[in-house]
């Protein structure tokens, strides 16, 4: 019995080419056979490209990811199973499209099942009705709904926001004109002393008590050398070189720990 075929104008009677194409082993004919066929069902390839347009792809390359799935189908086609070709085409050529769009126009990169949980709840939420003053569905009704934890909801949710991003440059809303760059912060210069004061702590603890008082009435307590040797009842020269002898001792250590 002869298949049905598609009702649509773009829809061409390709039966008997593809019955050849299954008689033909591969080779140059078989080869021509399915360019023939590919060409024949091209305006229906575009039909369906021109249904996603203003996705943010151009018309020219949505194009060009629905002949490529034109291809696979022309390829994968078995008459023999007594299905249209329109039948097995469209759903190929479709889900070329969507998996182009799922892999290639996310602005921030997520894992497949992180984009599927995006869709899922994206779908669910705009099916529920909003709640209490207009608000959008809470994640517990989202869950319940679609069948997924609450857990899983919320990574839907979080994902909504990554298929498009914003520029660093672009106006905060109710901010006057500051944009998204003015909020980040910079390098903290003081970082570097807490990786210093972490290394040094240990080595502090080995010294003499009066090289530990004098280092920390210096550099914690803020003291000049001649306050230090007022309280400590030495001179100032004594101050002096403990310091320079104990923040030698300190250095070499931590140089030789690294």
């Amino acid at each position: 019995m002869r298949p049905s075929t598609h009702p649509h104008d773009d829809a061409p009677d390709t039966v008997e080419t593809f019955r050849r194409i299954a008689r033909l082993p591969e080779g140059p004919e078989r080869d021509e056979l399915r360019r023939e066929a590919v060409t024949a069902w091209m305006p229906m390839a575009e039909r369906l490209a021109v249904q996603f347009r203003g996705r943010g792809e151009s018309a020219e390359d949505l194009r060009q990811v629905a002949a490529l799935g034109l291809v696979k189908a022309v390829h994968r086609y078995d008459p023999g199973r007594g299905t249209a070709f329109a039948s097995f085409a469209v759903p190929t050529v479709v889900g070329e499209i969507k998996r182009h769009f799922r892999d290639h126009l996310w602005s921030v990169h997520v894992p497949r099942r992180v984009q599927e949980l995006r869709n899922r709840v994206r779908r669910v939420r705009n099916e529920l009705p909003p709640g209490p003053g207009g608000r959008g569905p809470g994640v517990r009704e989202i869950a319940e709904r679609a069948l997924l934890t609450e857990e899983e909801v919320r990574i839907g949710l979080a994902a909504i926001d990554s298929y498009t991003t914003l520029s660093l440059e672009a106006e905060r809303p109710g901010s006057e004109g500051r944009a998204l760059l003015d909020t980040l912060g910079g390098a903290d210069p003081r970082m570097e002393r807490v990786v210093d004061r972490e290394a040094v702590k240990p080595r502090l603890r080995g010294l003499p008590e009066r090289e530990r008082e004098i280092l920390y009435l210096r550099f914690f307590g803020d003291l000049t050398q001649r306050q230090i040797a007022e309280r400590l009842g030495i001179s100032q020269m004594h101050v002096s070189r403990l310091l320079s002898r104990t923040c030698a001792r300190l250095r070499t250590e931590i140089t030789a720990g690294a």
